[in-house]
């Protein structure tokens, strides 16, 4: 008589009851493994040191993470007061040297320009002759000035703007002429190398 248990003969049942005792054994082992690795862990976290010992510890370092916040903030806001404060001082200038008149050699006369972070300041051009030295300055706003310049002062102006503003002219479409804008690329990459 063969008796069945759930549709299956005894042998099969014990050779599936032994392959999942096998299958338990090996998850057993595995969480054995799992439980050392987490047991040496948690014993070199400790490092013999009682909960209330760690406790402080955290809140020690929690205290100095609070404090560190406190002083980059305050870096933070005296690095934008003196990005404000910068900002209005001459920080692009440039000079260009040249002769006046034809009967006078030496390239005595000169333009210079002084500009701020957001192109405001002054062009100076100084004319030398044999009567005298004349000395004309012109207000430039954003980089440009209400009062017709020189082609000595317009070298001046161009040669004080930086990379990034010649750059940002292209972007924004004011160099109309192609070879300009070339050229004003050309200027650009070599102003930064």
């Amino acid at each position: 008589m063969d008796e069945r248990i759930l549709g299956m003969t005894p042998r099969t049942v014990i050779v599936l009851l032994l392959i999942i005792m096998v299958i338990m054994f090996v998850i057993l082992l595995v969480m054995i493994h799992q439980m050392n690795v987490i047991s040496r862990k948690y014993t070199a976290f400790m490092q013999g040191r009682d909960g209330e010992a760690l406790e402080k510890m955290i809140h020690t370092r929690l205290k100095e993470i609070d404090q560190l916040k406190q002083v980059s903030r305050k870096l933070i806001n005296e690095q934008r007061s003196m990005q404000t404060i910068l900002s209005g001082c001459v920080s692009k200038y440039a000079l260009v040297k040249y002769d006046a008149f034809e009967e006078m050699a030496g390239k005595l006369s000169y333009a210079v320009a002084l500009l701020d972070n957001n192109g405001n300041g002054i062009v100076l051009n100084s004319i030398h002759s044999r009567e005298g030295c004349f000395t004309y300055a012109k207000e430039i706003v954003r980089g440009e000035s209400y009062i017709p310049l020189s082609e000595e002062e317009k070298q001046a102006l161009s040669r004080a703007k930086t990379a990034e503003e010649e750059i940002k002219e292209m972007i924004h479409g004011t160099d109309k002429d192609s070879r300009k804008s070339s050229n004003s690329l050309d200027r650009a990459y070599k102003l930064l190398d």
